[in-house]
């Protein structure tokens, strides 16, 4: 068993896309969400828990998922996502213990390797794997912050709790 985060963080390319950069003729950039990662943050929110993004990339697409997503805290474009983590943590009063992040690349090895619970999806270079404690069976893009979600809570032996708030009846 694992304790209950206080906080899920994630980054945003790699992880809720597939990483993938797509551009029209008009040279409007495009990113494709999975609806299904929606669903890990009512999960983390049906229990107090609040969810951050922390992405180097800024862009107005990121910015509408989250606010469509009531997303608690935002940071783009951001450089040294520990040194903006770290700020979130003091001004929530939390430790680094308390956090869960997911993320999928070279630039997040910093932050998890300073949290609590490290994750990263499937199609990370393994690297990034051979770091983290939870790696997702879901690629970047297909689930894989759902999936690291329901994996934390099921390992904090909370998952069943939030299913029964859905009338859901985990199977084992």
């Amino acid at each position: 068993m694992i304790k209950l985060p206080k906080l899920f963080l994630t980054d945003i390319d790699g992880v809720w896309t597939d990483g993938g950069m797509y551009y029209d003729q008009l040279g409007n950039e495009l990113k494709k969400f999975n609806t299904s990662d929606s669903a890990g943050v009512l999960m983390a929110k049906s229990l107090g828990i609040p969810v951050g993004i922390i992405s180097g990339e800024d862009t107005q697409i990121v910015k509408r998922r989250a606010e469509k997503l009531k997303i608690d805290y935002l940071y783009l474009g951001v450089t040294n996502k520990v040194e903006v983590a770290s700020a979130l943590l003091s001004s929530v009063e939390i430790n680094w213990e308390d956090v869960a992040y997911i993320g999928d690349d070279i630039n997040d090895v910093a932050l998890l390797k300073k949290v609590g619970i490290s994750g990263a999806p499937s199609n990370a270079p393994d690297y990034i794997k051979n770091l983290v404690q939870i790696v997702t069976n879901k690629n970047g893009g297909e689930g894989a912050f759902r999936e690291f979600v329901e994996t934390v809570l099921d390992k904090s032996e909370m998952l069943q709790d939030v299913l029964l708030k859905y009338e859901i009846k985990k199977e084992r």
